[in-house]
């Protein structure tokens, strides 16, 4: 089941891209297996995947531990979700990214835990370009300062940004902040700020719209594990 779902969200996204004239390898798919047993992680890997979301430090950790192996076959973890206070060194020593930074006080303890644990750790700020009280973020207006900030960072090096829209039943809704994000992304960029071009962006219901404004990094988790399990 899982390996055919696997497959239709790669069509989709090769029609995506196809529309918007990239290739398919920019973007790459990032399986969201939060509450997800590691079995199922274990069959999305066997049908291709290599990248997987998380987004709880505690519960990804006994599922990371369980599936040690994988990760020399390519196996790649990435922390999605809000990081709490106290566990920014235990997410740095775990995850190969954390793609939810959203204040310099998370990355000064990611900085630690990584030098701590002597490797690099890539992340991506989070923009709240929604204005939702109930998300994480950066507001646009304080994403160059925290940037300028982060500039002198060791192990901690920003690869892009990410941003979480408002849920909307029509995906074009989420048009304007993936555009806004690229916008952004590009500035950052001209200004030295950010070192590489990941656009993390989209999720099972939008991500087709978020290929054709530039996405190269897109969440899904319902179209290929179903619904979620309780945690």
């Amino acid at each position: 089941m899982i390996a055919r779902r696997v497959a239709a969200v790669r069509e989709q996204i090769a029609r995506a891209a196809a529309r918007a004239g990239r290739p398919p390898d920019d973007i790459t798919l990032v399986a969201v297996s939060k509450t997800q047993p590691a079995d199922a992680v274990h069959e999305a890997f066997a049908a291709g995947l290599r990248h997987f979301g998380e987004n709880k430090v505690q519960e990804a950790e006994g599922k990371i531990a369980v599936l040690e192996d994988l990760r020399a076959a390519g196996l790649r973890w990435h922390m999605i979700g809000h990081v709490q206070g106290n566990k920014g060194r235990r997410a740095a020593e775990l995850f190969d990214a954390v793609d939810s930074v959203h204040d310099v006080t998370l990355a000064q303890r990611l900085e630690r835990g990584a030098e701590q644990a002597s490797r690099q750790l890539p992340v991506l700020i989070q923009v709240d370009l929604g204005k939702e009280a109930t998300k994480f973020g950066l507001d646009e207006a304080h994403l160059f300062p925290t940037l300028e900030q982060l500039r002198g960072f060791k192990a901690v090096h920003v690869e892009g940004l990410m941003v979480l829209p408002p849920l909307a039943d029509d995906p074009e809704e989420a048009r304007p902040y993936f555009r806004r994000l690229r916008e952004l992304l590009g500035e950052a960029r001209g200004q030295g700020l950010v070192r590489g071009r990941t656009l993390s962006m989209g999720m099972s219901h939008d991500f087709e719209v978020a290929i054709q404004e530039g996405a190269t990094q897109v969440r899904v988790g319902t179209a290929i594990f179903g619904e979620r399990k309780t945690p």
